[in-house]
């Protein structure tokens, strides 16, 4: 039927990527997720290739961050350059080959100059970001724009209790402090050779001070756009599955 269809159509017949997207909060287990998801995709009997892009990538640059005076909004909406991500995803749903996607390194916080990735026509895309469900700002001319949304076949939202997710992001700052953060060249190395008291306050004012309101203001407000919700508990069970209904 697909080559019939695509015959009398006059298609091309190029496989367009379905496009899977993982959301949810800093520390809530969205990388894990998305890892676990790509690698029971790979097994599928017909063995599709499977890529994995997250949202890091189009973070604007420490640099540009600066300059926008948005280093304390980092992770919120308006940091990201959107316009790049949207012409990304268009790119990967029109079957380019070999579209580009910026290195972000977590060692220095930042954009790495010249550096990219080469997403090149996968069967599934999965991409994992904060806030790929957020619609944005409709413009008041009344102009019709895309967002990220549109673009994804299946969305997932990976939520859990804000308790919870304050003792996991604590838990990681923790564990980072002891591997990550001791590397000369973290962006983070500071706060390894702080004391543990000290390095922790500031753990607790990021985690207070911008994940808190971005959760809050950005992110569980997408929780109802997504097509399946999965609930995690205290020990990162999921506890909670639910489906939207098609």
């Amino acid at each position: 039927l697909h080559s019939a269809s695509t015959r009398f159509l006059g298609a091309d017949g190029r496989k367009v990527p379905y496009i899977i997207g993982v959301a949810g909060s800093v520390a809530v287990g969205k990388s894990t997720t998305s890892r676990i998801l790509r690698a029971l995709l790979q097994r599928w009997p017909s063995s599709p290739k499977v890529d994995l892009v997250t949202t890091d990538g189009f973070l604007f640059s420490t640099k540009q961050l600066e300059e926008k005076g948005l280093m304390e909004r980092k992770g919120f909406p308006e940091s990201y350059d959107r316009a790049a991500f949207v012409n990304f995803l268009a790119d990967i749903k029109s079957g380019k080959p070999n579209v580009k996607v910026p290195v972000y390194s977590h060692l220095v916080y930042d954009i790495v100059p010249g550096e990219f990735l080469k997403v090149d026509r996968p069967d599934i895309l999965i991409v994992e970001g904060l806030n790929i469900l957020q619609p944005g700002e409709l413009p008041k001319s009344g102009k019709p724009i895309l967002f990220a949304s549109d673009f994804l076949d299946f969305s997932i939202f990976i939520d859990a209790d804000i308790g919870d997710l304050r003792v996991w992001f604590m838990e990681r700052f923790r564990r980072l402090r002891e591997t990550a953060f001791t590397d000369p060249k973290s962006f983070f190395h500071r706060f390894s050779e702080m004391s543990l008291e000290d390095a922790e306050k500031f753990g607790l004012w990021a985690w207070e001070a911008i994940n808190v309101p971005n959760l809050v203001e950005n992110i569980l407000p997408t929780r109802g756009r997504a097509d399946l919700v999965l609930t995690k508990g205290p020990a990162h069970t999921i506890d909670l599955v639910q489906l939207r209904r098609i």
